[in-house]
């Protein structure tokens, strides 16, 4: 039982007990007098009641501390003549009640003072990407293109290299500089790198336009989604500027950088280039002047992102993670998604295709949530968009829809939450990560909209368990059962990092987590001044203790334990 839980239920036991002990006999005792008033002879002198009620409720109110004392003392105090033995019982059994739940109302309190001065040292420390001032990049005409990378429903993804400045033309560095120095995928993971990035470190997203208009103003109110990951530089800087509608009519959320959500560094119009196979790849989009056929206008918005080696899709047909490394890619993606909705962005087309890979200096996998055509980020909207008619879009992979947003049905006043879609696409997306197929993924696959969680296929048994469980739990159908991104990324950190903490579940309590928290966020400020072996799980380590919430912390460890439990005797049964 939570703390808030506990501290109701005594309220009200104590709100009875008050009735049945104090308020009660008082009646009585007034009725009397009020009786012998009535009574014919020389007046008496009537004795009323105490009016001790009020400044005990205030008493009470300011402290419970105090409230359990004064239960404990009438339970002592209270003579076989004036109440009965069940009353003097009930009286000192909730006094030491609320003793208790003092006691650990204050061990929270200390928990969550530290939780607080943990979240502030490592909120402090932003992420940094390596991203240094630069005034270039706002042409097309600024960079080399190279070969086309990937191609999707709406767009084609092409390497490209920034042009160099004339010796001494100007101070700035470069795009070119764009990406931190040192090797990239090294070890086992060298052969699967693209020889072509250290040519061409950037890759550019052309948008296909299919009747946006071809004025600057009318391309980004349409592709205004795509700009929710832009850097506060990726517009240049224009007098007056652009007013962004997003599709409800709204200005567009923007999200902060973050280690594994994609960073679009610059964002302009241009006219649409013939690239190489265009013609061949996708004549329909092309504008008259390329293809007479084509139906495409002729100038669309074009992305300048960082250019990863391969998305997860193409990464798990070429290479089999580690149960450790399928471990901090599920958490990655959490950490993620928490990043999204904390700012109030729903991606609702979270699949394989669009999550892209790279690699730190040890070799472990980096990654980053990308391509957000489809996303939710009005400012007044909060995960939440009103479904009136079926002409409203529900997100992009029907697929990998959570049941809360597949099941749902229009009308007047119908409106779907997105707080936990992401999440469960997250648990879906697992299976790929684990080396089994996409459960979800037609026609073989189940059917978001009614699936029952029983029928959901095993993950391998090299999967370790605490991470099995986050998968269970993630896929849940009920999105109150279903933990949220925030929670399951913890139930994850204290499975790969809270060891001594959670050695013995019977004696494990936040003040143990509070002194593992100290001693983590330690190590983790003394790993950022030496040598990093995994910079991704640093970076994770810091995503969990800036997003230190003591709420979500106890209910990720009552998750992890519970499942530990449940695991135990499991064990013992068979």
């Amino acid at each position: 039982m939570s703390v808030k839980h506990a501290i109701s239920r005594g309220l009200e036991m104590g709100r009875s007990v008050f009735q049945l002990g104090v308020l009660k006999p008082v009646a009585r005792l007034a009725a009397k007098f009020r009786g012998e008033r009535l009574r014919v002879g020389p007046p008496a002198r009537s004795v009323q009641p105490q009016t001790f009620l009020p400044y005990r409720y205030r008493y009470y109110r300011m402290s419970l501390s105090g409230l359990a004392a004064q239960l404990q003392s009438l339970g002592f105090r209270r003579f076989p003549g004036t109440g009965s033995p069940r009353n003097r019982a009930v009286f000192l059994a909730f006094g030491l009640g609320l003793g208790l739940i003092e006691q650990q109302l204050e061990d929270d309190r200390r928990s969550a003072a530290t939780c607080q001065e943990i979240q502030a040292v490592f909120r402090k420390r932003k992420f940094q990407n390596p991203l240094k001032p630069f005034t270039l990049g706002y042409r097309l005409e600024d960079y080399m293109m190279g070969k086309q990378i990937g191609m999707g429903c709406d767009a084609a993804v092409y390497e490209a290299a920034a042009h160099l400045p004339a010796p001494g033309e100007r101070r700035e560095c470069s795009l070119v500089e764009l990406v931190s120095g040192g090797k990239d995928g090294q070890g086992e993971h060298e052969a699967l790198r693209s020889g072509s990035i250290a040519s061409y470190p950037l890759a550019v997203k052309m948008m296909w336009n299919l009747g946006a208009g071809s004025s600057r103003e009318a391309i980004l109110n349409s592709m205004s989604q795509e700009l929710v990951p832009a850097s506060p530089l990726a517009l240049k800087e224009e007098t007056p500027a652009p007013v962004l509608d997003g599709r409800f009519g709204g200005t567009p959320r923007r999200v902060s950088a973050h280690p594994n959500v994609v960073r679009v560094y610059r964002a302009f119009t241009a006219e649409v280039p013939l690239l190489p196979g265009a013609l061949e790849e996708y004549p329909d989009v092309l504008p008259p002047r390329l293809n007479p056929a084509g139906l495409g206008s002729n100038s669309t918005l074009f992305l300048v992102m960082k250019n990863y080696p391969f998305n997860l899709r193409q990464y798990l047909q070429a290479a089999v993670p580690s149960h450790r490394e399928g471990t901090l890619m599920l958490l990655q993606l959490l950490e993620g998604v928490d990043h999204l909705c904390k700012q109030g962005v729903a991606h609702r087309d979270l699949k394989s295709d669009n999550v892209l890979v790279e690699f730190d200096s040890g070799g472990c996998p980096r990654i980053v949530i990308a391509d957000f055509g489809c996303c939710l980020a009005e400012r007044d909207r909060a995960l939440r968009m009103p479904f009136n008619n079926r002409c409203v879009n529900r997100g992009g992979n029907a697929s990998l829809m959570a049941p809360e947003v597949a099941t749902a049905v229009p009308g007047p006043g119908m409106v779907i939450d997105y707080s936990k879609a992401d999440a469960w696409a997250v648990g879906a997306v697992s299976y790929e990560i684990f080396g089994r197929p996409n459960p979800f993924y037609r026609p073989e696959g189940l059917d978001s909209r009614q699936y029952q969680e029983k029928q959901l296929p095993p993950l391998p048994a090299r999967v370790p368990t605490d991470t099995r469980l986050v998968v269970e739990l993630l896929l849940r159908r009920a999105p109150a059962k279903r933990p949220s991104a925030r929670v399951a990324a913890n139930i994850l950190h204290l499975s790969l990092w809270g060891g001594s903490a959670l050695a013995n579940q019977d004696t494990a309590s936040m003040k143990s987590i509070a002194d593992w928290l100290l001693c983590q966020s330690a190590v983790v400020l003394l790993r950022g001044r030496g040598p990093v072996t995994s910079s991704v799980e640093v970076e994770l380590q810091r995503c969990f203790l800036a997003n230190l919430d003591l709420e979500d912390l106890n209910t990720a460890m009552g998750f992890l334990l519970f499942g530990r439990e449940q695991q135990r005797r499991g064990v013992l049964a068979n």
